[in-house]
């Protein structure tokens, strides 16, 4: 089968074909087939969307793909996680920023996969990335309620943060 009749079967109502045409993708591992997958990142059917993320996960680290689908997380916060979850086989070495914010602002599920990517993956962490970081998390600090909820996470952030820095100091 094409590609072309490959990706077409993810466009659109699925069938449960779909999956299959997925890891069909997922094996071909060609720039056509990861162009086409970030092409499918912007279909106005979330299904087509998490379909599209699963197949660019299973290629696994195309860093061509990982900002199409950390935009994708930002413009569809509804399916947030399920775009996220497929992160998982990407070298995110320089989005600890971005999962960060994830963390912060993200929907309860969407925060506990960032938070758990970061937990598991290395990052360069860098004075500026820690600076960004901080900026995040002021930005949060600053447009939330001030409840129990916020005060508890202001004690991770910040216990996060001061070992952040003491990382760099010890650099």
């Amino acid at each position: 089968m094409d590609i072309s009749a490959l990706v077409q079967q993810l466009s659109g109502e699925l069938d449960d074909q779909a999956f299959k045409a997925s890891d069909i993708l997922a094996e071909k591992k060609s720039a056509e087939v990861i162009g086409e997958m970030v092409k499918l990142l912007d279909h106005p059917n979330d299904e087509s969307k998490i379909l599209a993320a699963r197949t660019l996960g299973l290629i696994a680290d195309h860093r061509e793909a990982l900002d199409p689908i950390l935009q994708a997380i930002d413009k569809n916060p509804k399916i947030a996680g399920e775009l996220l979850v497929h992160l998982e086989n990407f070298d995110l070495s320089d989005k600890y920023v971005a999962l960060f914010k994830l963390s912060l602002f993200g929907s309860f599920k969407v925060s506990s996969l960032a938070q758990d990517l970061m937990d598991h993956k290395e990052f360069d962490i860098t004075p500026r990335v820690l600076k960004k970081a901080r900026k995040a998390w002021h930005h949060y600090e600053n447009n939330v309620k001030h409840d129990e909820l916020y005060e508890l996470k202001k004690l991770e952030v910040e216990e996060l943060l001061t070992e952040l820095q003491s990382f760099m100091d010890s650099e």
